[in-house]
């Protein structure tokens, strides 16, 4: 049975310039930040938001949803058990970036292994 089959569970959506999140209801238009009317990122179900001080944590949060990948510790439709991995630090966000440059793999792939 699908874990988000029946149930329409709010995600996590993320202002990295303010660096703040807020759950809401995933629509179309998309959702706009408070503070700065800008737009908000989809971070997925299982974002855990970094402290507002925190801004090197946000700039590996940056980096990450504006590749494109969001924070889901399980499938979309939430058959899969197996958590993804996103880099939380720079030095790990360092580490894949070097391995790309040096292989020609594109980024995206490599933010979310665990091992680079």
């Amino acid at each position: 049975m699908c874990r988000y089959a029946f149930a329409h569970y709010k995600l996590h959506y993320a202002c990295v310039s303010c660096r703040i999140s807020f759950k809401r209801h995933p629509r179309d238009g998309g959702h706009t930040c408070p503070r700065c009317s800008g737009p908000l990122l989809c971070a997925g179900h299982d974002f855990a938001p970094p402290r507002r001080t925190n801004r090197k944590a946000w700039s590996v949060v940056a980096v990450v949803l504006n590749a494109g990948l969001r924070y889901d510790g399980f499938e979309p439709c939430g058959c899969g058990r197996d958590p993804k991995f996103r880099p939380r630090t720079r030095a790990q966000l360092r580490a894949r970036r070097v391995i790309a440059a040096r292989t020609g793999t594109p980024l995206v792939e490599l933010l979310g292994r665990a091992e680079p």
